[in-house]
């Protein structure tokens, strides 16, 4: 019987050749090569439809003559171009799920339900190999796939990311689609569903689970997001009912909430006496409650980076948490 080393399929480092896959490595990307191919085409395919639509937009702002002129400025001439991210979004969201259940899934279940990880039982090489190497490859293709489209969005919505009439950057949209985010949301989904692949041993039910194992990933991320920032407070004394008595923001600043501030440094909620039905008893009640000014909590746009590298290390340890449960898992069941 030949063994993993010994496949006719081995490539030579010959003069004037250029170097190959090998061994393991080969092995295991000829076992996936349609998946990966699918995933790397698709990618160059959805990163250059969105380095065109960059293009698109760069060339009606700088017609319009941005960045002299202010973006909210172009009104309704530039709702199409804004409309655009829509779809794309929606596609980049979609592909942590879509990897995770397509790819990640089956990547071990479907070798133990049909018995592959018994015949690399009988190889010289051992299970761990086996088993670095396809997380390795998997990982790679994912790193890379996810690192083109996190760029070309990127370059895409950098120009406009601080118009809340494009993209709202504490939303899914793009928070969870540039930076390091969608690269370490991906990798925890893929692996996750490894794990699950691992544990099931069957490849149409690891790829169940695993769908809704990364839709509760999407959702609990979600939730969270926002709490990687640190929230920011800006306090008023100048009353609530005149002109420029709300404190002013910065632009793109994500509101989390706003009060009503008190003489004493109390906050009572900003539907305080809205029910009065006179101006005069409206004032007349906030004077009462000695409302002195506004309190508003936000989040800058400043923050985004810093929040979208935390969110990444963040799931890039459990990442390698799940990953050292694979290895440890794996010694015992890849048979």
């Amino acid at each position: 019987m030949s063994t993993l080393t010994g496949t006719p399929a081995t490539a030579t480092t010959a003069s004037g050749r250029r170097p190959r896959l090998r061994g393991m490595t080969w092995l295991v990307w000829r076992q996936h090569r349609a998946a990966f191919w699918t995933v790397l085409g698709a990618t160059a395919l959805l990163a250059t439809w969105i380095l065109y639509r960059r293009g698109q937009m760069l060339d009606f702002l700088g017609d319009q003559g941005w960045p002299g002129k202010d973006i909210a400025e172009f009104d309704e001439k530039f709702e199409p171009y804004a409309a655009a991210f829509g779809p794309v979004t929606t596609a980049l969201g979609m592909i942590p799920v879509l990897l995770g259940v397509f790819v990640g899934a089956p990547l071990l279940a479907g070798d133990l339900e049909h018995g592959t990880a018994r015949l690399v039982a009988t190889q010289s090489r051992s299970q761990v190999r086996w088993l670095a190497t396809k997380l390795g490859v998997t990982a790679l293709v994912v790193v890379a796939s996810t690192v083109t489209l996190s760029v070309a969005f990127g370059s895409w919505w950098g120009p406009v990311k601080d118009q809340i009439n494009v993209m709202d950057w504490t939303s899914g949209p793009s928070f969870d689609t540039t930076g390091p985010v969608p690269v370490a949301l991906t990798l925890f989904t893929v692996i996750g569903g490894v794990a699950i692949g691992l544990v099931l041993r069957r490849t149409l039910a690891a790829m169940v689970v695993t769908f809704g194992f990364a839709v509760l990933v999407q959702f609990v991320w979600g939730e969270l997001r926002l709490a990687l920032g640190d929230v920011v407070t800006v306090t008023t004394h100048k009353g609530v009912l005149g002109e420029d008595t709300f404190p002013r923001l910065p632009d793109a600043a994500y509101q989390i909430d706003q009060s009503y501030l008190t003489g004493s440094g109390e906050l009572i909620g900003w539907s305080t006496c809205v029910h009065e039905s006179t101006e005069q008893a409206r004032e007349l009640c906030l004077k009462q409650a000695d409302v002195v000014g506004w309190s508003v909590d936000y989040l800058p746009l400043s923050q985004m980076t810093g929040m979208q590298w935390l969110g990444a290390a963040i799931l890039l340890a459990l990442t390698a948490a799940v990953t050292a449960f694979l290895f440890l898992w794996g010694r015992k069941r890849l048979v």
